[in-house]
């Protein structure tokens, strides 16, 4: 890290800073290189030109484009209202639209299609009135539902953090020119979330592309689903690795496309004065943003808990209910965290390389720190596995490498949360520390990383809760003999266990919520306008 050229243009990042980013982009493309050499020979150009695989990528286009546009109204709308208006029961919406990422998105969509149907228990509820079976949820719109409850809350987070960094005084000014509370932070604030916005888009995008579990309960065909099809049909893995690479191009195209939606005169947002806004008031249309959470809170949190409340008693009642899998809960938390410390520390270097020394080279490299993401579990945890058995037989089979697999599957995760977090502080705010004669690493230490904590606390929240609730690469990864929340969930639920399987997706959630409230108290409710002094 050095200080600034002449005439305001950044001067050139220490060999330390770069060497700290590039190390961890190369260890994110050993799943590209995997997939490479498994597509150079074989069937390739048959596999891309077959009409099968361009539906399949058509219908993925569209789920992501479903949930993308889905978690944005969903996150940005509850960010919003939690932490700038003068909502009822704050604390308590807040809890709620954080809570489903303590949920797999196959255990939201297997909730889901077990309250519908004509065997679901919404049907069995609404019987006695006299109403109609509810059709069964699948298809497009379930994977689409199921999926945008496990990313709207990256986007509530992402979105909820960038606005308790905003200086108020931009706001206050548009009212004195005559506009209204909602248009004048349409006007002064919503462009300083445009970063945030755009980041929460990217992850629940390429959620949606990487997403197996949920898009197989709903029956509806992905390249994420084919890739799995293509792996359990054959020794041929050819077809699968041309198709992961197809997820790779996927994911280029989403970066260019969250790139470019920033814009070129995004408004930095700045620590401001440490003034909270004032809270705009909802007046008569209270009733309706409390509807409005209210229906987000039963479809993506009550739902599914009524489901597995309803499967357990009736497994309770057979006698065949499972005990609380709290092994596997103790081994899910300590992978989690293990992987989130380090994803987190390592996104740093790579965010602060892109956003103080901006080049074509560093934005590059950031970028492509986004795009393991889209990789299916599967194939990260093939290629460690492929490295691990044949090189690294030392390493196979032991809890670093799946915790490996864990940082290159949400490494992008880190990246967002560390690249909203130094977006807060102000370059301005560290060269006046420089003049005071300190040391790039010393004004890191003490002027930018305080300002970061919010964002780096929700960036390890992020990773946390995505590995907790990990599968397919945990399948493949997990030592012998060792078991995790997540597998437990489907191992039941592939048996038919319904209620075994909701034992272990209940204990998952409430591993969960200490680390949950932790998110929604630091960047949500801590400097909320109407919090009391430490409240």
């Amino acid at each position: 890290m050095r200080g600034r050229g002449r005439r305001g243009r950044p001067g050139r990042p220490s060999p330390a800073l770069v060497l700290a980013a590039l190390v961890p982009v190369a260890f994110l493309a050993v799943p590209p290189a995997y997939l490479a050499y498994r597509a150079g020979v074989g069937e390739a150009w048959g596999v891309m030109g077959a009409r099968t695989t361009w539906e399949t990528m058509w219908r993925t286009l569209t789920l992501l484009v479903g949930v993308a546009a889905g978690s944005v109204l969903v996150g940005a709308s509850t960010a919003w209202l939690v932490a700038r208006t003068e909502l009822p029961w704050r604390r308590f919406w807040a809890v709620m639209a954080v809570l489903p990422l303590a949920m797999p998105s196959f255990v939201a969509a297997l909730a889901l299609a077990g309250a519908t149907g004509t065997s679901g228990l919404a049907s069995r509820v609404l019987a006695p009135l006299g109403i109609g079976p509810v059709p069964r949820l699948e298809g497009y719109w379930g994977a689409t539902l199921a999926v945008v409850a496990s990313t709207a809350p990256y986007v509530y987070l992402l979105t909820a953090a960038a606005l308790r960094r905003i200086d108020p005084a931009q706001e206050e000014a548009a009212r004195v020119l005559g506009r209204g509370p909602l248009g004048a932070f349409v006007a002064a604030s919503l462009p300083q979330l445009r970063r945030a916005l755009a980041a929460g888009a990217l992850l629940a995008a390429l959620y949606a592309v990487s997403d197996f579990g949920a898009v197989a309960l709903m029956r509806y065909t992905t390249i994420t689903r084919a890739i799995f099809t293509r792996y359990e049909a054959g020794f041929d893995r050819t077809p699968a690795a041309v198709l992961g690479l197809v997820l790779v191009a996927l994911a280029v195209l989403l970066l260019v496309a969250e790139t470019r939606s920033r814009g070129a005169d995004a408004v930095q947002v700045g620590p401001g004065a440490r003034r909270t806004p004032t809270p705009i008031p909802l007046g008569r249309f209270t009733p309706l943003a409390v509807a409005w959470l209210a229906a987000l809170t039963c479809l993506f949190v009550v739902t599914p808990l009524a489901v597995m409340t309803y499967w357990i008693a009736r497994a309770a009642g057979h006698g065949t209910l499972d005990s609380v899998p709290w092994r596997a809960g103790v081994t899910s938390l300590a992978l989690a965290a293990v992987a989130a410390v380090i994803a987190t520390v390592a996104a740093v270097p790579v965010t602060y390389l892109a956003q103080r020394h901006p080049r074509r080279w560093t934005m590059l490299l950031e970028r492509a720190g986004y795009g393991a993401n889209a990789l299916p579990g599967i194939v990260v945890g093939l290629a460690l596995v492929f490295i691990g058995a044949r090189y690294l037989p030392w390493l196979y089979q032991t809890f670093p490498l799946l915790v490996a697999a864990y940082v290159i599957r949400f490494f992008a995760e880190a990246l967002s949360g560390v690249g909203t977090a130094l977006s807060t502080v102000s370059p301005r705010t560290e060269e006046a520390a420089r003049v005071l004669g300190r040391s790039p690493l010393r004004v890191f230490g003490a002027v930018t990383l305080p300002q970061m904590r919010p964002g780096l606390a929700a960036s390890a929240v992020l990773v946390f809760l995505s590995v907790v609730k990990e599968l397919p690469a945990t399948a493949l990864l997990l030592p012998t003999g060792a078991r995790t929340l997540a597998t437990e969930v489907w191992r039941k639920t592939t048996v038919g266990a319904y209620g075994a399987a909701a034992v272990a997706a209940v204990t998952l959630m409430v591993l969960s919520l200490p680390f949950i409230w932790l998110a929604v108290r630091e960047h949500v409710l801590a400097r909320h306008p109407s919090s009391p002094p430490g409240g």
